[in-house]
Order: structure tokens, then sequence, then C-alpha cells
């Protein structure tokens, strides 16, 4: 009965075969839950590794939390953006259906911010993406602990302790090293050294990150050439601003950060951190990969940017 309410014109199978055996659901469980929703084309995405994606309409944004942990991490999320909002000037998700089992929000135009396409632009223009973004970033982090506190929230997915750091270490010595040529090796001890001889200073200040700011979660308009908005805050919480600015140098590059710097100043305070954090980055996604099996980890930073100054260089 409740599919007769429900007109079809047309479905767009996009993903993996599992998204593909559960959209059927998906699409019952909105029908659900929207009784008077007509549906003329439905998109669907399963690239990330939380959450299954449904667009309905090119207008409404359906995510599918994959599992127990997925699920937590979209409760979090979804009480972590109101506050966002209401102190960042970009646009994020405003979650108008909240359940145990999916959110919906209105789609936020625009595609990745590709490195590519920022470099094909002006000095003017890139200025101002640089200046979009780091204005975001700014304004996240300068959120006020009291207004972080009432909410409650939880450290970011993002953050590690000295230890933690150490432990990458030796995991990578141990798990990866086997695999990896003779300048790999040297590489990873090298960019470590810091950390392991002391003279990499990882005080900070906790402030609320993104913890994942990718290029895939910046939504760039390659029209007007503005960024449109932020997705994405499942990562989200208490950390390092370093974790963030760790994100734009490995999907966009150290130069963009630098481009960025003019903008926020704070950044080349917490430089180094960023450049130890952006190095990392591929070193945990390899030994994820491996330990689960799933090759997928071992590829999925393919064509990102490879534009970092060593730690202790300086900006001219």
């Amino acid at each position: 009965m409740l599919r007769s309410r429900v007109a079809f014109s047309f479905v767009q199978w996009l993903g993996d075969t599992a998204l593909m055996e559960q959209l059927p659901a998906y699409l019952d469980r909105i029908r659900e839950c929207f009784p008077n929703l007509t549906i003329s084309n439905v998109r669907s995405n399963s690239d990330g590794l939380v959450n299954n994606v449904v667009i309905v309409n090119d207008e409404l944004v359906f995510r599918f939390p994959k599992n127990d942990w997925a699920r937590e991490m979209l409760a979090h999320e979804a009480s972590l953006l109101d506050l966002v909002r209401a102190h960042v000037t970009l646009p994020t998700p405003h979650f108008e259906h909240r359940g145990t089992d999916f959110v919906m929000y209105r789609l936020l135009p625009g595609g990745p911010l590709d490195r590519d396409a920022i470099y094909r632009q002006d000095e003017q223009t890139q200025d101002r993406l640089a200046e979009q973004l780091a204005t975001f970033l700014r304004q996240l982090h300068s959120i006020p602990a009291a207004a972080v506190e009432l909410h409650a929230l939880r450290s970011s997915d993002a953050a590690r302790s000295y230890d933690d750091w150490v432990r990458l270490f030796r995991d990578a010595e141990r798990e990866l090293f086997p695999l990896l040529m003779s300048q790999a090796r040297e590489w990873v001890s090298r960019h470590f050294a810091p950390l392991l001889d002391g003279t990499l200073d990882l005080s900070y200040t906790p402030v609320l990150v993104h913890g994942d700011l990718g290029p895939y979660h910046i939504l760039y308009d390659e029209t007007a050439h503005r960024i449109n908005g932020v997705i994405d805050f499942g990562t989200a919480g208490l950390g390092d601003p370093a974790d963030d600015f760790a994100n734009i140098i490995h999907g966009l590059g150290e130069s963009f950060l630098r481009r960025m710097g003019k903008f926020y100043p704070a950044i080349a305070h917490a430089l180094d951190r960023a450049r130890f954090q952006a190095g990392t980055l591929e070193i945990q996604w390899a030994i994820n990969g491996l330990r689960s099996h799933d090759l997928s980890w071992l590829v999925c930073h393919i064509g990102r940017a490879r534009d970092m100054l060593p730690i202790g260089a300086a900006w001219a």
C-alpha cells in the first residue's frame, strides 16, 4: 500500500553491489518516514567508510550508517552540527530528520574541491578560495570553550597522543617495513625522528576540529569558483587544530595551506605538527588495509597533493 503513494519515473543505480542490494530497503524506509514524498530520481553513493548515501530528486540527502559504531558517529554529528552552524558562515548540513537508522538534510550543491581546479584559477580566485576555507577553520577553531562544554563533545577521532604516535611508528616498523623499499623505510624513520627525539613540540590547546577535511568534504562550485559548504562532521570533536591543517596539506598541498595562512595566521604556529600528521596519513591507511585485507585502503589516496616541506622548514 505504501508503494502506491510514491511515483517513480527514474532511478539511477550507482555504487557497489552491496549498496544496490540494500537500496530497495533504504527506499522503503524513506517512504515510511516521508509518505508524501514523490520520488522522481535516486542516486546512491557507497564511497564513504561510515555511511551509505541516497540522494533523492537531486535535493534530499539520506545517510544510512553502515554499522553500529557508525550510528554512534551519526548521533554525535547531529548534536555537533547545531553548535557548528551557529558559529561558521560556510553552509553545513542541517539534519531535518534525525533517526537512529538514518538522517536527512537538504543537498548542498558542489563537488569535491580538486587541487587541479584551484591551480587552474588566477591568483585572485585562489586567494578567495583560500580565504573561504581559512575563515571556516578560524571560526570553527574559535568556538568558545564554554559552548563546547555545554554540548559535552568528545575528542575528535583524529586526536592522537605522543604514545599513539610512537605506537604507530612501531607498527609501521613491524608491519610495513618488510614491504617497503629501503628509501621508503628511510623516509618513514626520518619523518618520525623529530617525534622520537623530542624536538617536535606536540603541545596545543584543544579546539573544535573537523578531523577529516579531505577534498571530498569541501564542496566546490566550479562555475562560480567558490566553496559552497563543508560536510561530514562524523570525526569532529576536540583536538589539535593541526589535524585540520594536515588534511589540507595532504589533499590540497602545503602551497595552498600557505596561501590560507594569509587569512589565518595561527596556521604557521601549528605547521610542523601539521606536516608530521600529514606524513602519517598514508601510513595509517596502509596498516589498516593490511590488517583488514581490504586493498581499497591502500589505493584510496591516489592523486593526493604530495606537496609538503620537511618538518622544521621555514616559510619565506
